[in-house]
């Protein structure tokens, strides 16, 4: 990213979910503002990262709704990098095949978006929050307009961001204090891969529902969380910020 800034050169930034899509180049662009990453995924990262220096990226394939995958994680990123300085919590997903309208949806399914969208949030944040109480730090969750819009067929997933967006809120409390900022991303229609396999009506539909006309890429979502992790936005905690294009406005 040529003429990249250089805010968060000594910084370490962790990151869930960071494969592909947004994770990814949120990812990217840490590394390029001068960061050493921590990276973890459930898929192989494969050449995603090819290029960038070795000695700042750090990648583990685990899942993260296993509580030690997160344990194990948090442990080598600190024993390679040193306490963790900046957390996105991006991980999370819907029940994307199997989500359905609330009466005919199985509780499985809710249990699983939980888990994966709102516990692995809290569980990877409490690993970093005492370094954090000691040292300063950001934090920034990953929420979605869809907890705001109440997208029909999307109830679990809805109900899990909107707890991000409560979880967000609580914990900017505890931690402002401490110098620690704490903050969610709430993006709507992003070109991500799971985007990419909705029919064609319903991204027209999309596009049709949001002021802005068209559906964006994960790199405009990765410079919203990059100003959120940096010392311009120090006086802004407990906050959701859209990335929507004005489908929803608060």
């Amino acid at each position: 990213m040529p003429g990249a800034l250089q805010r968060f050169v000594g910084k370490t930034v962790a990151i869930t979910g960071a494969a592909h899509g947004i994770g990814a180049a949120t990812a990217k662009r840490f590394l390029a503002e001068g960061a050493r990453v921590a990276l973890i995924d459930r898929e192989d990262f494969g050449d995603v990262f090819a290029g960038h220096a070795a000695e700042r990226v750090l990648t583990t394939v685990g899942d993260c709704t296993e509580v030690a995958a997160l344990t194990d994680f948090h442990a080598h990123t600190v024993g390679v990098f040193g306490p963790v300085d900046i957390l996105f919590n991006n991980v999370g997903q819907s029940g994307r095949e199997r989500a359905a309208l609330f009466h005919e949806s199985d509780e499985g399914v809710w249990r699983f978006v939980l888990e994966v969208t709102l516990f692995t949030a809290m569980r990877m944040s409490r690993l970093v929050v005492p370094a954090m109480r000691e040292r300063g730090g950001r934090i920034v969750n990953m929420a979605s307009d869809a907890a705001f819009v109440g997208d029909a067929g999307l109830t679990d997933y809805a109900a899990a961001k909107m707890g991000v967006v409560g979880f967000t809120r609580s914990l900017a409390r505890e931690l402002a204090p401490h110098g620690v900022t704490v903050n969610a991303v709430a993006p709507g229609a992003i070109r991500t891969r799971a985007h990419d396999r909705l029919a064609s009506s319903v991204i027209d539909r999309i596009k049709a529902t949001t002021p802005a006309g068209f559906v964006a890429e994960p790199k405009d979502v990765a410079g919203v969380v990059a100003f959120l992790a940096s010392d311009d936005a120090r006086y802004i905690t407990g906050q959701t910020l859209l990335i929507d294009g004005g489908r929803w406005m608060i």
